[in-house]
C-alpha cells in the first residue's frame, strides 16, 4: 500500500546548492505533503542543511561522471525507490527519468516531470549523436505518459509540448522574496573592491572565458566567480596564463544563504550565454531573477525570454557574448551612474512580479489538481 500524498523528487546533484528544488520541496511540505528529495553524495559534498522541512536522501555511486555514472545512478535509484512507500515520483530532467518512469510503471503511481533545461540541447550533449539519441528515446518513452509536466519558462514549455505531445505548465525559477537582502555582511570573503558576480555552474557556453578575458580591460573592479563545473580547472588555468589572479576570485560552491549575500553586494551580475543549443537559447536562469531581486544590473544574453522581460521592465543590458562587448558594457555601467540607477530601480520593480510568492501559488494549485 502506497503512502497517500508522499512525493519523491529525484535529481543527480548533491542537494545542497539546488535552490529550485529546495523552494519546491519546502512549499509542498508546508502545504501538508510528505516530501523527500533524493540526490547523490560526492567526495566533495558537505553536510546537508538540517533546517529544511523535508527529507533529504543521497545515494553514493562508484562512478561520478559520464555514461557509467548515469547508468549506475538510475539503477541504484530504481532499487531505492522500489523499497519506499509513496504515491508520486517527480523526475527532474531526463537524467533521472529512466528510473522514475520504470518505478512508476512497476508501482502504478503518478509520474511527474520537471524540466529545468532542454537536456538534449545543452552544449555538453547536443553534438554527441549517440548520447543525444539515448536521452531523446528516454524522454519520448516516458514524458508523453507523465501525469504532470512543467518547466522553467514559456518558450521551453511550448517547445516541449510539440516535442512530447503532452501539456507543460510553467513554474519560473525565481527566488524567495527578501525585503532585507541588501543588508548582508560579506567580510568573511575578503573582497575589498567593487565586484562583478558570476554565480552558477562553470560549464561550456556560459560566457565565462569571455568574461575572464574582458577583465583585462576593466580597472578597479574584481570578477567574483561562485560555483564549480566541467570548466573549473580550465578557467583557473586561463586566469593564470593571462596574469589575472589579482582581478578574478574563484569562491567554489557557495550555499544559497551565503550566495544571497554576495549577490546583494555585487555591482553587476553576469548571465551571458552562447547560442550553442536550444536549451540556453530559450533559458530563464535563476541567477537572472536573483540579480533582479537584489537590484543588481546585469549583463544578459540577448535571447528571447530575456528580451521579453527587458522589453517590459528595462532591467538589464542585453548583449552578445564577445570579449570586447563584455568589457565595454561593464565599463559603461560602472561609469554611467544615471543608466546604472535606472536599471537598478527597474530590476527591483520587476522583482515584485518575479519572486517565489507568486510561483508557489501556481505550484500548489497545480499539485492539488493532479494529486
Amino acid at each position: 500500500m502506497q503512502l497517500k500524498n508522499k512525493i519523491i523528487f529525484t535529481v543527480t546533484n548533491d542537494l545542497n546548492f539546488d535552490q529550485r528544488m529546495q523552494r519546491i520541496c519546502s512549499t509542498l511540505s508546508n502545504a501538508g505533503y510528505e516530501v523527500e528529495l533524493v540526490g547523490r553524495i560526492l567526495p566533495t559534498s558537505s553536510e546537508l542543511n538540517a533546517s529544511l522541512n523535508f527529507k533529504q536522501t543521497r545515494i553514493k555511486c562508484i562512478f561520478n561522471k559520464g555514461k557509467l555514472f548515469y547508468l549506475e545512478y538510475n539503477i541504484r535509484l530504481i532499487f531505492y525507490l522500489l523499497n519506499q512507500k509513496f504515491n508520486t515520483i517527480c523526475s527532474i530532467d531526463l537524467d533521472t527519468l529512466l528510473a522514475g518512469g520504470i518505478v512508476s510503471k512497476i508501482l502504478n503511481i503518478n509520474l511527474f516531470f520537471d524540466a529545468h533545461e532542454h537536456f538534449t540541447e545543452v552544449p555538453e550533449v547536443t553534438n554527441r549523436k549517440f548520447t543525444k539519441f539515448v536521452w531523446s528515446k528516454i524522454g519520448k518513452m516516458f514524458i508523453p505518459k507523465a501525469k504532470l509536466c512543467y518547466t522553467v519558462g514559456p518558450a521551453l514549455a511550448q517547445l516541449f509540448e510539440e516535442l512530447y505531445n503532452n501539456k507543460f505548465e510553467v513554474i519560473l525559477n525565481v527566488p524567495i522574496k527578501n525585503e532585507h537582502v541588501s543588508n548582508n555582511d560579506i567580510s568573511g570573503y575578503n573582497i575589498n573592491e567593487p565586484y562583478i558576480l558570476y554565480q552558477g555552474a562553470l560549464n561550456k557556453s556560459r560566457g565565462l572565458e569571455q568574461s575572464i578575458m574582458a577583465m583585462q580591460q576593466v580597472e578597479n573592479t574584481l570578477l567574483v566567480i561562485a560555483g564549480e563545473g566541467d570548466l573549473s580547472l580550465e578557467l583557473r588555468d586561463l586566469v593564470k596564463q593571462n596574469n589575472l589572479e589579482n582581478k578574478i576570485i574563484f569562491l567554489g560552491f557557495i550555499k544559497p544563504t551565503e550566495l544571497k549575500k554576495l549577490t546583494a553586494n555585487a555591482k553587476i551580475g553576469l548571465n551571458l550565454l552562447e547560442h550553442n543549443g536550444e536549451s540556453y537559447y530559450y533559458s530563464l536562469a535563476n541567477k537572472f531573477f536573483d540579480y533582479l531581486q537584489a537590484g543588481v544590473p546585469c549583463l544578459c544574453a540577448n535571447f528571447p525570454e530575456y528580451i521579453a522581460i527587458n522589453n517590459q521592465y528595462n532591467c538589464c543590458k542585453l548583449i552578445n557574448c564577445e570579449v570586447n562587448t563584455v568589457a565595454n558594457e561593464i565599463n559603461n555601467l560602472l561609469n554611467n551612474f544615471e543608466e546604472y540607477s535606472v536599471l537598478s530601480k527597474n530590476a527591483l520593480t520587476a522583482s515584485v512580479y518575479y519572486n517565489w510568492s507568486v510561483e508557489e501559488d501556481k505550484l500548489l494549485k497545480m499539485y492539488e489538481k493532479y494529486i
